[in-house]
């Protein structure tokens, strides 16, 4: 922001400089860093939860411990997030059963809750593109999950003994009595937001820089 104006940056090349230019007026240029296309690879490091390694492809997991490899350049989730962390926590503790990820992104949740034992494990998401992220990236770590595209608010949803929601409060409170489950963990949400779903009763609270993911409990 200059002087209550909007600074607009772009990667292009001459011609794309032109049109630009054409469009929003005369600008500033300069050549971009040798190896600008494999730069924000630097911005995406490994997380460790408990006895879980989620990161990246190009990184060495850690030995000893389960390795979740995510693409983070596909679809939402790459296990950096406070929420997805929390997550993470919570399957960690809960006793492997069924579970229903809903809002599944990336996969990185299913994938995880795979690797611990969970089974069988349903992933849905609206998004075309998450549901080809999850599928390619279940495949890479080989383990096999029913990833289906589906609209979590009008669509049938899978029965399952635990169901996670890493998605905002709102969705999540429009779909809370349409989940079959026997607990429920959601998150997505700023600890601000103390969340009160019909059907369900809160058990455990658990926060992380600023985030909430809670426990709840089908009455």
């Amino acid at each position: 922001m200059l002087d209550g104006g909007i600074e607009f940056a772009a990667y292009t090349n001459a011609g794309g400089e032109e049109r630009l230019w054409q469009v929003f007026g005369p600008g500033a240029e300069s050549d971009v860093e040798a190896g600008w296309t494999e730069a924000w690879k630097k911005f995406h490091r490994p997380v460790r939860v408990g006895r879980l390694w989620i990161g990246p492809p190009w990184e060495q997991p850690d030995e000893g411990l389960i390795a979740v490899v995510v693409d983070p350049g596909q679809a939402f989730g790459t296990g950096a997030h406070p929420t997805t962390q929390l997550c993470l926590r919570y399957l960690l503790e809960h006793e492997p059963a069924s579970l229903l990820d809903l809002g599944c992104g990336s996969g990185v949740l299913s994938i995880a809750a795979a690797k611990i034992g969970y089974s069988p494990v349903t992933a849905l998401d609206l998004d075309g593109a998450a549901i080809e992220a999850a599928r390619a990236n279940a495949e890479a770590n080989g383990v096999e999950l029913d990833v289906k595209q589906a609209d979590v608010a009008v669509d049938p949803l899978p029965a399952a003994e635990l169901a996670v929601a890493n998605i905002a409060s709102e969705p999540l409170l429009e779909i809370a009595g349409r989940i079959d489950a026997t607990e429920l963990v959601a998150s997505g949400y700023l600890v601000a937001e103390e969340l009160e779903l019909a059907g369900w009763e809160l058990q455990e609270r658990q926060e992380l820089q600023g985030w909430a993911a809670d426990r709840f409990a089908r009455i």
